[in-house]
Parts: structure tokens; C-alpha cells; sequence
């Protein structure tokens, strides 16, 4: 059985009275093809819950954090138990703690993360599905504000950063990387700028590789691995994943 990311996504031990428990969720989005259009829309996986509270309502990947375990590893943790994906990228987001988001007092430390296009759930994740994000159904405790928070933290973060790369395979054309940023901005970009700007901030190495097809054919294009994702500041970086290569 598929466990969920709520803070009651397995048995809670019992706890005294002003006890608070940590759990660790994680809102992952990725890009899938509109049937029938050259669009792309951003989704996110979720996870149906199998017990009270919100039964049968979907929630965020996730669970209890355990005593001897690190934040980052309890989160890629969570997700290969309860969806077997694997992020490109992995970062805190915030830590959600109201008094009245869960039956019991718990703090969840929320994670996003990106995942590139076309990955699959796991086959024995019978209790997961993709949604879009842009209209999710109502989720348990407070996951719908969770995941408006993160959608804006991408939708900031992708104007002054390269993360959208995270989103896109080793080798891209420019043509696709404009369309991850269409899709998380939910607006058209004009092409000659967004070449334009692309091709002045040193984060592209064009490569000798050409996609051929209909059209004429378009160069390929590779990360600079030389220059971060996102700039972290003075935080360690060393156990947080990056782009795979």
C-alpha cells in the first residue's frame, strides 16, 4: 500500500499532550505535452490518502521525519517510497506549522522539487497519479496553499535563475527551454528576445548536435555545469542534488 505524505501517513506513536511531530513533504513538478498542441503545462505528482483524517482525499508526497535522519534525505526518502521518483533538483521551501493544519500539532518541512519531463510513476505506486497544477482538486490539510507558494516560488525564481533548466533532458534546443519558462510563467515569450537573453548569460554551451525533423534543424544546447542552479548563499551544498548528467 502506498503511504501519503500527511502528517497521519503512518501510525503516529501516542504522544503526550503538547507533543509536536515533524514530518517532511515534498510538491515535485515536472512538464507534460498538452494532447494535441506544441504546449506544455506544469504537473505535479499527489497521493491518494488510505486513512483518517481526509481519507480518500489526495495530498502531497511525504511523511514522518525520522530522530537520526537528515531533512534532505528524509525528503528524496519520502518521495521513492510513496511515488519511486527521483528529482533532478531539491530544495527547502518554507515550514508550515499553524496551529490547526492537522489534528494533532505537526510541523511539516516542505521541500519542491523538479523532475524532468516524461518521468514515470512507480508501477507500485497504485495510489499516486499527476495532476496539473494550475487545477488541483481540493487537497488534505493545507496542501493547496502549500503548492500555490511553491508555484510562485518557481515562478520568481525562474527570472532570476537557471532553474528551469531542471525541467529539461542533457541536451535541449532553445525552442524548448523558451517552453519550460511559457509553461511556468503561463504567458508567451517572444523568441527573438528570449534567444537574445539565453544566449548573453553564459549558462548555455551550444554543442556541435543538430535536431532534425520538419523543420529546419535546430542546435542543441547543454548546461554550464560551472554555474549553479539557484544561488544558495552561504548554505552547504554538498548533500543537496543537483541536475543529474
Amino acid at each position: 500500500m502506498t503511504r501519503t505524505n500527511s502528517p497521519s501517513a503512518a501510525p503516529s506513536p501516542v504522544s503526550s499532550e503538547g507533543d509536536i511531530r515533524v514530518a517532511v513533504s515534498t510538491v515535485i513538478f515536472s512538464l507534460r505535452r498538452e494532447p494535441g498542441t506544441d504546449r506544455s503545462s506544469v504537473v505535479l505528482p499527489l497521493v491518494r490518502r488510505t486513512r483518517d483524517p481526509h481519507e480518500g482525499l489526495w495530498a502531497l508526497p511525504g511523511g514522518w521525519l525520522d530522530a537520526a535522519e537528515e531533512l534532505e534525505t528524509a525528503a528524496s526518502r519520502t518521495l521513492a517510497e510513496t511515488t519511486g521518483l527521483a528529482p533532478s533538483y531539491l530544495e527547502q521551501l518554507y515550514a508550515f506549522g499553524d496551529i490547526d493544519r492537522s489534528p494533532t500539532r505537526v510541523v511539516s518541512i516542505v521541500y519542491w522539487a523538479l523532475l524532468r519531463e516524461g518521468a514515470l510513476l512507480a508501477p507500485a505506486s497504485e495510489n499516486a497519479a499527476w495532476f496539473d497544477a494550475a487545477s488541483l482538486p481540493a487537497l488534505a490539510f493545507d496542501h493547496n496553499h502549500i503548492v500555490d507558494y511553491a508555484l510562485w516560488r518557481l515562478r520568481n525564481k525562474v527570472g532570476y535563475s537557471r532553474i528551469a533548466h531542471g525541467l529539461l533532458p542533457d541536451l535541449f534546443t532553445l525552442a524548448d527551454l523558451r517552453e519550460v519558462y511559457e509553461a511556468i510563467l503561463g504567458r508567451d515569450l517572444d523568441p527573438a528576445n528570449f534567444r537574445r537573453q539565453v544566449e548573453n548569460s553564459a549558462t548555455l554551451i551550444p554543442t556541435e548536435q543538430f535536431r532534425t525533423g520538419s523543420h529546419r534543424p535546430a542546435r542543441l544546447y547543454r548546461y554550464n555545469h560551472d554555474v549553479e542552479l539557484a544561488e544558495r548563499g552561504p548554505l552547504p551544498t554538498e548533500s543537496l542534488p543537483e541536475v543529474l548528467s
